[in-house]
C-alpha cells in the first residue's frame, strides 16, 4: 500500500537505507542492434533455486559500546537468527538459535552487550520487542497475543522508547523503558491518530504526523515537558503537500523533514524549535530518502534516490567536506552505521550481480575490511546479469521506468521468453539491487522487465498520483505497454511473454490476466483479488491512514461498484491462460481467502492453475526453505507453460 514513510512494497531488498554514488546505469529507449557476438548463445551455466538460496542474507550492523563487535542476523540457519561479530569478521558467535521464527535485530544496549530484538509469529507480523541477557535468557518486553510494538529509538540517558497498540489496537503509544528495570512510563497517548516519527535525543520532543489524504499530510511536534503534550502544527500549507520525517539534529533544536511542496521531488526542510522557523534544508534532483548523523555528530549521511538506485553522500560537519570513501566493489551502500566516536564505519555493499556484503572500514586506515561472502561459492557472479534502466512510452505517450534484465543467452538468433515483473505497493518502486527470484530467472533463460508503472514512488509526485482511483486501468495499461516495449527487443520471443508479481503487483498480475488477453501465463504471490474485502479488512494499525487509502484506492462504501469492476476475483470467467498463485496463510494484508477465491474462479472455468500455500509465512517469505519452494515453483510453472 501507499504511505509516505508505513507502505512496504514488498519484493524489495529487506535492507533500505543508503548507497553509494555508482556509474549511471544505461538509459535506451529502443534496443540496439544485435552486435556480431550475441549471434551465437552463450554457453551459461545453469543454477538452482537451492543455489541461489543458498546464498546469506543479513541484516544489521550495529556496533557495540567497545567498538568491537557488529550485531548481525543471518539466514545461513534457515531463517534469521543474531551474531555478535568481530569488527575483523573472523569471529562470529550465535546468539539465538531459533528454527522456527526469525529473529531480527534492533541494537546493542549502549553500555554493554545486551541485545534488543524483535520477532513476530508465523509472519502475522504482530511483532515484540525482546531482549537478551548477558546470560543469554530472554525477555519479552511487550507481551500478549493481539498487539504490535515497534521500537523508536535511545535517549541520552539511557531509556529506550517503544509504541504499542495494545491499548487501543488502531493507534500506537509511545512509552519509555527504564534500561535497568525493564519499567515502563506510559509517555504519550495517541488518541488522534498521528504517526509517531521521531523521538529526539534528550526524550524531549516527538514528532507527529497526521494523514489527510494519500497526497497531502501534516508534521505536529510534542513537547513532552508540556502539561498538556498538545501537538503544535508546524507544516502550514496549501493545497496538496506531503511531508516525512527525517528526524532530529543531535543538538535537540532542529527537525529535519521532507516536504513536495516546492518541488516535484521530496526537499529537507528545518523547523527551528527555538524560533519556530522552518529554513530550507537540503535538495536534490531527486527524492531526498534519509538524512542522519553520526552518533557523535560528527557526520552527515544523507540518502538520494536516483532512478532507483540510491545514492549517499557523507559529510564533515566541521569541514563541510565530502568523507571520501574507501574503495569498494561496485554497488549501493545500504546501512551506514557509525561507531559511537566515529573511528569505525560499517556498511553493506550490494549490486544487481551480488548480494549484500559486510563491511567495516576504519576511518583511519586505507582500505575496508569485506566480512562476508554471502553469495554461495557454487555460483560465479560473472554469470550473474545487470539491469539496464530503460523507458517506454506508453498508451499516452507517457515514459514510464523500467530495469531491464538480459539473459547472457539471447540474442538475435535465440530469442527467449520474458517475464514482466511488478513491483508492490501501490506506491513502491524496482530499484537496482540484488534480487534471488530475478537472477535465478534470468539465469533459466527468462528476460525480465521490473516495471515502475505510474503510481510508482521515485520519479515526482505528479507521476507518483497518477494512478489514484485508476488502479487496474491506466497502470495495467503501462504493464500491457511494457510487453509491447519487450517485443520490439530483436532477441525476445514476441509470442512467449509472461507477468508476475507480488502483493500489489500480484494484483496487476491477475488484473492482466483476466482484463486482457496480452499474457501467456501469470504468478500472483499473494496479490489483492478482491479490493472490497482488502479495504474492510486492513490491519487495525493501519487506522491512522485509512482515509488515506481511500483516497488512493477507492472508499469502499462509497465506490463499490469499480472496486469490484477491478476486482479479478469477481472476473475468474474471463482468465483464460495459465496462472500460479503463491500465498502465506498468516498473511494480514492480503488474507488467504483473497488467493483461495481466486483459484476456485479459475478452476470452475477449467483453465490450468497451481496453488502454492505455505502454512506458516505472512506477507513476504522469511524462511529460507519457503523461499526455494516458491522459486522452485515458478520455474516448473514457466517450463511448463511459457
Amino acid at each position: 500500500m501507499k504511505h509516505s514513510s508505513l507502505y512496504l512494497a514488498l519484493l524489495t531488498s529487506t535492507l533500505l537505507l543508503s548507497a553509494c554514488d555508482k556509474t549511471p546505469k544505461t538509459e535506451t529507449a529502443m534496443p540496439a542492434a544485435a552486435t556480431a557476438a550475441e549471434t551465437k548463445t552463450a554457453a551459461v551455466p545453469a543454477y538452482t533455486p537451492a543455489q541461489f538460496y543458498a546464498t546469506k542474507s543479513y541484516m544489521g550492523n550495529d556496533i557495540n559500546h567497545k567498538a568491537d563487535a557488529l550485531l548481525v542476523a543471518s539466514d545461513e540457519t534457515g531463517v534469521f537468527n543474531l551474531y555478535k561479530v568481530s569488527l575483523d569478521g573472523k569471529s562470529w558467535t550465535a546468539l539465538t538459535h531459533s528454527t522456527t521464527e526469525s529473529i531480527l535485530p534492533i541494537g546493542w544496549f549502549p553500555k554493554d552487550d545486551r541485545v534488543l530484538y524483535k520477532a513476530d509469529q508465523g509472519g502475522n507480523e504482530l511483532h515484540h520487542l525482546y531482549v537478551l541477557e548477558l546470560d543469554g535468557s530472554v525477555k519479552d518486553l511487550t507481551p500478549g497475543d493481539k498487539h504490535k510494538a515497534e521500537f523508536i529509538g535511545w535517549t541520552d540517558d539511557d531509556k529506550f522508547w517503544v509504541m504499542t497498540n495494545e491499548r487501543d489496537p488502531k493507534f500506537f503509544d509511545l512509552y519509555s523503558y527504564d534500561s535497568s528495570s525493564y519499567q515502563r512510563t506510559l509517555v504519550y497517548q495517541n488518541n488522534q491518530g498521528y504517526d509517531i516519527g521521531a523521538l529526539s535525543d534528550n526524550g524531549r520532543y516527538i514528532a507527529l504526523s497526521k494523514e489527510r489524504t494519500n497526497a497531502d499530510n501534516n508534521l505536529y511536534l510534542v513537547d513532552l515537558q508540556s502539561a498538556d503534550k498538545t501537538p503544535v502544527h508546524i507544516t502550514p500549507h496549501q493545497g496538496n503537500v506531503s511531508h516525512g520525517v527525517y528526524g532530529f539534529s543531535r543538538d535537540n533544536n532542529q527537525l529535519i523533514f521532507g516536504s513536495d511542496e516546492k518541488s516535484e521531488f521530496s526537499e529537507a526542510f528545518a523547523y527551528n524549535i527555538t524560533e519556530k522557523v522552518v529554513q530550507p534544508y537540503s535538495k536534490a534532483d531527486w527524492d531526498i530518502m534519509y538524512i542522519g548523523f553520526s552518533k557523535d555528530n560528527k557526520y552527515k549521511v544523507e540518502a538520494v534516490n536516483a532512478d532507483a538506485s540510491t545514492k549517499i553522500s557523507i559529510t564533515d560537519q566541521s569541514t563541510g567536506k565530502a568523507l571520501q570513501l574507501p574503495e569498494l566493489p561496485a554497488g549501493d551502500l545500504r546501512g551506514v552505521t557509525f561507531s559511537a566516536d566515529s573511528q569505525y564505519l560499517s556498511f553493506y555493499v550490494n549490486a544487481d550481480n551480488s548480494p549484500s556484503n559486510l563491511f567495516v572500514w576504519k576511518l583511519s586506515e586505507a582500505k575496508a575490511e569485506r566480512l562476508t561472502q554471502a553469495l554461495d561459492k557454487a555460483i560465479d557472479e560473472n554469470v550473474l546479469v545487470t539491469s539496464d534502466v530503460v523507458r517506454y512510452p506508453s498508451f499516452d505517450d507517457l515514459a514510464i521506468p523500467a530495469l531491464l534484465y538480459k539473459p547472457k543467452q539471447a540474442s538475435s538468433t535465440t530469442k527467449v521468453p520474458a517475464l514482466i515483473w511488478i513491483h508492490g505497493g501501490p506506491g513502491g518502486q524496482s530499484r537496482t539491487g540484488y534480487n534471488a527470484a530475478i537472477q535465478h530467472l534470468v539465469n533459466q533463460g527468462y528476460a525480465v522487465l521490473a516495471v515502475n508503472n505510474r503510481g510508482s514512488s521515485g520519479y515526482g509526485k505528479t507521476f507518483y498520483h497518477l494512478d489514484d482511483l485508476k488502479h487496474g486501468e491506466h497502470d495495467l495499461q503501462d504493464i500491457v505497454y511494457g510487453k509491447k516495449y519487450l517485443q520490439s527487443l530483436d532477441w525476445v520471443a514476441t509470442d512467449r511473454i509472461g507477468v508476475m508479481g507480488g502483493s500489489y503487483g500480484g494484483y496487476l498480475t491477475m488484473a492482466a490476466m483476466a482484463f486482457t488477453d496480452e499474457f501467456k501465463v501469470g504468478i500472483n504471490i499473494f496479490g489483492v483479488t478482491n479490493w472490497v474485502r482488502t479495504l474492510e479488512s486492513i490491519p487495525a494499525w493501519w487506522e491512522s491512514f485509512r482515509e488515506s487509502l481511500y483516497a488512493e484506492l477507492g472508499d469502499p462504501a462509497k465506490d463499490g461498484e469499480r472496486l469490484r469492476r477491478i476486482s479479478p476475483v469477481f472476473h475468474g470467467d474471463k482468465v483464460k491462460k495459465p496462472v500460479l498463485v503463491v500465498q502465506g496463510a498468516n498473511d494480514p494484508r492480503v488474507l488467504q481467502v483473497e488467493s483461495d477465491e481466486m483459484v476456485a474462479a479459475i478452476r470452475a472455468q477449467n483453465v490450468p492453475v497451481e496453488y502454492v500455500l505455505f502454512p506458516d509465512e505472512g506477507h513476504g517469505f522469511l524462511k529460507k526453505e519457503n523461499r526455494i519452494k516458491a522459486q522452485e515453483a515458478y520455474l516448473a510453472f514457466l517450463q511448463k507453460y511459457l
